[in-house]
């Protein structure tokens, strides 16, 4: 069975940075690929970044240069380092995986960032 816990998000001021966490159990967590993404309020779910089975990236246009995913396979665990953030990252954040293709992946329950002063 496919688990997904996030970890990591809170309250934090604008140009500030957080990390969060995804760890992972019940399939082969190296094979898998692995997105994250989020929802506002109000707002439909999209794709913040995204890393494949082989370490390609994809980050979307509005996180380019502040936001870096990566995955730590001997530990099973995908990461989001955000920095630079800005009151328009606030979100529930969530992350994917479980499958080679990210759109037959599940998802965890996700975790609330918010960014303000």
């Amino acid at each position: 069975q496919v688990q997904l816990v996030e970890s990591g998000g809170g309250l934090v001021q604008p140009g500030g940075s957080l990390r969060l966490s995804c760890a992972a159990s019940g399939f082969t967590f190296s094979r898998s690929a692995m997105g994250w993404y989020r929802q506002a309020p109000g707002k439909e779910r999209e794709l913040v970044a995204s890393i494949t089975s082989t370490g390609g990236i994809t980050d979307a246009d509005s996180v380019k240069g502040r936001f870096a995913i990566s995955r730590d396979n001997a530990k099973n665990t995908m990461y989001l380092q955000m920095d630079s953030l800005r009151p328009e990252d606030t979100a529930v954040y969530y992350c994917r995986g479980g499958s080679s293709l990210l759109s037959r992946g599940s998802w965890g329950q996700g975790t609330q960032v918010t960014v303000s002063s």
